[in-house]
């Protein structure tokens, strides 16, 4: 399988080992973190600066928690999952709903309709990931941000190819090709937890 709109990547880059229904790989519940305190602290801040007082907020990819600033207000969050009951926990959303984004790339989400977007740690399962990203955009805002963050961590037989392949720079490049490919512009790159004492962190923010 080869990525939408990629076709510099190497044939095979988006295969996973286990090609199996990803619906029924997530159907258990897992109610844990991803990432460790430490990462979760320096992606919370991260959304403190980047996201609005205020926003629609779409998270993307999303579980129980979405490490997002206690004390900060949104008009409305609503949350893509794989997993109802995670969703369900989630005591920050307004509402949510189940989908394979490889399966099916197009949202059920209006244009124009949040004013900030998240994808946090999911991102090197994605199979289509500029035409998902593509979609994030036109439910975006104009120059609303659009936040992907990714870490070392993963659940292997669900991960693409190509992400198994590359070190955490490459990574970086290559979800920054997503992207820019995607539409998004005025593209920042940081390293939000160096990996040293702990896991790493790379948060891309991209503007619709």
């Amino acid at each position: 399988m080869t990525g939408d709109a990629l076709p510099e990547l190497p044939v095979g880059a988006f295969a996973q080992q286990d090609a199996g229904d990803d619906l029924a790989f997530y159907a258990p519940p897992r109610l844990v973190t991803h990432i460790d305190e430490r990462a979760v602290a320096a992606l919370t801040a991260c959304y403190q600066e980047v996201i609005p007082q205020g926003a629609r907020l779409l998270d993307l990819m999303s579980s129980w928690i979405s490490h997002l600033p206690p004390d900060r207000a949104y008009a409305e969050i609503v949350d893509q999952g794989m997993n109802a009951e995670e969703l369900a926990t989630n005591a920050r959303l307004d509402r949510w709903f189940v989908q394979d984004l490889n399966s099916e790339a197009a949202l059920p989400l209006a244009d124009g309709s949040f004013d900030a977007a998240l994808c946090c740690v999911g991102v090197q399962y994605l199979q289509q990931p500029v035409s998902v990203f593509a979609e994030v955009r036109r439910a975006l805002t104009a120059d609303a941000p659009f936040v992907v963050s990714f870490s070392n961590r993963c659940f292997p037989t669900k991960t693409v190819a190509i992400w198994h392949s590359l070190d955490t720079a490459r990574h970086a490049a290559l979800v920054r090709l997503y992207v820019e490919r995607a539409g998004f512009g005025s593209i920042t790159v940081e390293m939000l937890a160096d990996g040293r004492t702990g896991d790493p962190l790379i948060a891309l923010v991209g503007r619709a």
